[in-house]
């Protein structure tokens, strides 16, 4: 897009050095001679119009116009001068409007390298601090894996041990239930065993019972025989 207009713009410089400048000093002498044409021309006019002397020469009519010239070419270098000191006035203005602008720029410019050196410095910090970071970042995963497999085993174990506290449990609770049940059985057998023990006592029972009463029939017996004895004794 760019290398047309290149092309172009060179090809106009080209133009220009070939068939404008060398004839810039042509211009310009044509110029001042139309110029000088001009103010001649209008000396004579102006020396039409007055009434000069007879006796007055070609001489002193070529002294009048050469005043004339050099009259109005004081005034225009005169004018010159005072747009040259105008223009140079405003050149100065504006020169110490920019040497101020300059300033204000340099100062700036000091305060953004200030800005950009604290910024550099800043951003030095930032990134030792964000590398930092990013270490004990790494640290802090390598420790969150190193306690997830823990707590993955810790997990493990505990299953395994709540797996063998529920084995256990259940092992207790058959022996518990086996103890239940032998105990039930001891204990339906005592029941049993007092029960014929108490049938066996009440059966040994009844022979004393009969013994002791022939015993008291027995002793009623001697001592009545004794009293009988002891009667006829007395008698």
């Amino acid at each position: 897009m760019g290398s047309w207009k290149n092309h172009v713009r060179a090809r106009l410089q080209q133009r220009d050095l070939r068939e404008k400048h060398p004839f810039v000093g042509v211009f310009t002498s044509l110029s001042q001679l139309e110029e000088m044409f001009e103010i001649r021309k209008q000396i004579v006019d102006d020396q039409g119009k007055s009434v000069e002397p007879a006796d007055c020469g070609k001489n002193t009519r070529l002294l009048q116009i050469q005043l004339r010239e050099s009259e109005h070419l004081a005034d225009k270098l005169s004018q010159t001068v005072s747009d040259l000191t105008t223009i140079l006035y405003l050149k100065e203005a504006e020169l110490q409007y920019w040497q101020s602008r300059v300033s204000q720029y340099r100062q700036e410019a000091l305060t953004l390298a200030k800005g950009s050196n604290n910024l550099k410095a800043t951003l030095s910090e930032f990134e030792f601090t964000i590398e930092s970071q990013s270490k004990e970042l790494g640290a802090l995963r390598s420790e969150q894996e190193r306690l997830k497999e823990t707590l993955a085993q810790a997990q493990r174990d505990k299953e395994r041990l709540l797996q063998r506290w529920i084995d256990d449990k259940r092992e207790e609770a058959g022996r518990l239930n086996k103890y239940n049940d032998i105990q039930e059985r001891w204990q339906h057998l005592a029941k049993q065993l007092k029960k014929n023990l108490q049938r066996q006592k009440g059966r040994e029972c009844v022979p004393k019972a009969e013994r002791s009463v022939n015993c008291e029939s027995l002793k009623d017996r001697v001592c009545v025989k004794d009293t009988g004895t002891s009667v006829h004794a007395g008698s």
